[in-house]
């Protein structure tokens, strides 16, 4: 086993690509313990054979067309007119959009790179020092994977064999939770810098809302549909995308047919990208568990405690660390056959510990120095990466706060889902 992950963190130290470094290290420790290689191509096929997974790159896809249909600027355009009046308040109106355009695309990477240009250039223009504004939109591009729909939850969902509706509705308290955190800690940041705000205008706010009314409905379709029985949460992706392709293509008119085959081309490799890793990781676990690795790592946490609290801050401590340097998919594909037994052995909620899983993974994309996020965020803010990881620090804390109360209050995921999906 210490071959497996010594040659595995070799191969990322020196530039392999995450899914390349996966499978490479998976493969050469197959040969070592003696299996077929077969099962590469048998465990990598299983991995991905997933109903659920369809939804990943639909959901990919309506992202992409959220985008090229112009419907982030919209999204912004209405959260300025809510919370610009507060101090700092393009910066406000930033963390709101991310909440927002979360109902829709369920990745931090599509809000970071699509919603994060429109909000970074408003900020700029508004006297904003890129600095900051590339700091809040790498923060609150975490809220796209926990507010519903999420891609990651699909992935969860699927590993886990838990309902992906239940992880939809268990991470929108949590969302929410990010949400206020940033806002609170960005309004004391503004005070303090003496950041402006725009004028409030109900007039205004009337208007935007008009502009923005039918995007902003794609959340409450899509968790409602699910959540009154009217389709899955895999067909709640493909409803998202005639529902992003109708409003941005036939609406707005701004989906043209070569945008549209960009957002198919974009898609396809994200895909691409994540269903590989998907394979590989699924590769990677399977050693792990044929090899006893699940056992030995229970063995030692319970030796430490068993008590839940203890056990579960030592995980998030592993997981954290994890997110920083590799992609959430991989590590939830890689680490769940291990984790899984342990939920299980202590009675733990399955949507509570996913939640709260992907929460911290996503916490692990905005930390220095290798967190993922931070990279798009440079290159879409044109901010070097010193200056960026100088900066987001302070943002750091207040989701770490949010994660803290999702583990000791585990009602704050399981209440609503249970509520609801009985």
């Amino acid at each position: 086993m210490i071959m497996l992950f010594l040659l595995f963190f070799i191969l990322i130290s020196i530039g392999f690509p995450i899914a390349i470094a996966i499978g490479l290290s998976a493969v050469v420790s197959l040969k070592y313990y003696g299996y077929p290689l077969i099962v590469v191509a048998q465990k990598m096929v299983t991995g991905i054979d997933s109903f659920t997974f369809i939804a990943i790159p639909l959901f990919i896809l309506a992202g992409e067309l959220m985008n090229v249909g112009k419907i982030t600027d919209k999204i912004f355009n209405f959260a300025k007119t809510i919370v610009g009046w507060i101090p700092g308040g393009l910066a406000h109106a930033n963390v709101v959009a991310s909440l927002i355009f979360a109902g829709m695309s369920g990745s931090a990477i599509a809000d970071a790179g699509g919603l994060g240009v429109v909000e970074m250039k408003a900020m700029r223009y508004a006297g904003f020092d890129d600095e900051f504004s590339s700091a809040v939109t790498a923060a609150s591009s975490t809220i796209g994977p926990i507010f519903p729909p999420s891609i990651p939850f699909v992935i969860y969902g699927g590993i886990a064999s838990v309902s992906v509706g239940k992880l939809f509705l268990g991470g929108v308290i949590p969302g929410l939770a990010m949400m206020v955190a940033l806002i609170v800690m960005i309004f004391f940041y503004a005070l303090n810098n003496k950041y402006p705000r725009t004028p409030f205008s109900l007039r205004e706010l009337g208007g935007e809302f008009v502009k923005a009314i039918i995007p902003l409905l794609t959340p409450v379709i899509i968790l409602s549909g699910f959540v009154i029985g009217l389709f899955t949460p895999t067909e709640a992706s493909a409803v998202a995308v005639f529902y992003a392709l109708l409003v941005g293509g036939f609406l707005y008119r701004e989906i043209s047919l070569k945008k549209l085959m960009n957002a198919l081309k974009n898609t396809a490799v994200s895909s691409a990208n994540v269903i590989f890793i998907i394979g590989t990781a699924t590769l990677f676990s399977f050693i792990l568990t044929n090899e006893g690795f699940t056992e030995i790592i229970a063995g030692r946490l319970f030796s430490i405690s068993e008590n839940p609290i203890v056990v579960l801050l030592i995980i998030n401590l592993v997981l954290f660390l994890l997110g920083m340097i590799m992609e959430p998919g991989a590590i939830l594909i890689m680490m769940l056959p291990i984790l899984l037994p342990i939920v299980e052995h202590l009675a733990l909620d399955y949507v509570h510990f996913g939640v709260m899983m992907i929460l911290n993974l996503m916490i692990g994309q905005v930390t220095p120095p290798f967190g993922m996020c931070l990279f798009t965020i440079s290159q879409v803010g044109g901010v070097s990466l010193h200056r960026l990881f100088r900066a987001i620090i302070p943002f750091i804390f207040p989701l770490v706060f949010v994660l803290l109360l999702t583990l000791f209050i585990p009602e704050i995921i399981t209440w609503l889902p249970d509520l609801l999906m009985k």
